[in-house]
């Protein structure tokens, strides 16, 4: 996806991106590569697919919802920082955390974050079940994306998420958690399915919004979910 394609595919998702905040996309692009050398952040490196896989796949969220009228997110296992760190370049009032369990990848955003002279915007090195536990009800969307099973993510991403807030999973194809939305006191909103321009691969927007507070002691550690899921 060149430069051009990428601005017209996202006039679709009604975002206009400044010339601002296309340098910030480029440095952060060239952040990658160079840190990509010394560590595991990415196996996609070419120009044209970083924009298409990491850039705008980041930015296909705004296909279910306005983070214009959003205060605060969270991006669980946001890895290399996809989709929180696009999200924040380019929406610069939104007040972005992005978690992450290795921390490697922490200290790469912390140096993006300076580089590109973010504020609003922290990087977090954690767990995604023990972050949860201490930061219940703090967010109003959390976001994840191809991290982990639906089910998992579920169980990590809600007790994050203010009550009439959302839980978004970005997927490559749409999966079920019905039992544990009900358990958690939330409901599946929508279900959004499309294909990525060029390649045409799925990918699958799932729209969650939480109803009451968690009341149980969520989320159970990974290890609990593997053995015993919903």
């Amino acid at each position: 996806m060149n430069l051009n394609l990428f601005i017209y595919e996202l006039g679709k998702l009604n975002i206009k991106p400044t010339t601002d905040q296309l340098k910030k996309l480029h440095r952060y692009y060239e952040l990658l590569v160079e840190y990509n050398k010394v560590m595991n952040l990415t196996g996609i490196t070419e120009e044209e697919e970083v924009y298409l896989k990491h850039f705008y796949d980041s930015l296909t969220i705004a296909r279910v919802i306005d983070l214009n009228n959003i205060d605060s997110l969270c991006d669980i296992g946001t890895g290399a920082g996809f989709p929180g760190m696009v999200l924040k370049i380019m929406y610069p009032s939104l007040k972005v955390t992005l978690v992450d369990s290795l921390n490697k990848r922490i200290e790469f955003l912390k140096k993006v974050i300076k580089e590109l002279n973010l504020d609003q915007i922290d990087a977090i090195h954690a767990r995604a079940e023990e972050y949860a536990l201490k930061n219940r009800e703090l967010f109003d969307v959390v976001t994840a994306r191809a991290v982990a099973s639906l089910n998992m993510l579920v169980e990590y991403s809600l007790p994050l998420v203010k009550v009439n807030g959302y839980f978004i999973a970005m997927k490559g194809k749409n999966e079920e958690a019905n039992e544990a939305i009900k358990t958690l006191f939330s409901k599946l909103e929508l279900v959004d399915e499309f294909l990525l321009p060029i390649e045409n691969s799925a990918r699958t927007l799932i729209k969650i919004k939480k109803e009451a507070k968690t009341k149980l002691k969520y989320p159970r550690k990974f290890a609990d979910i593997k053995k015993h899921p919903l």
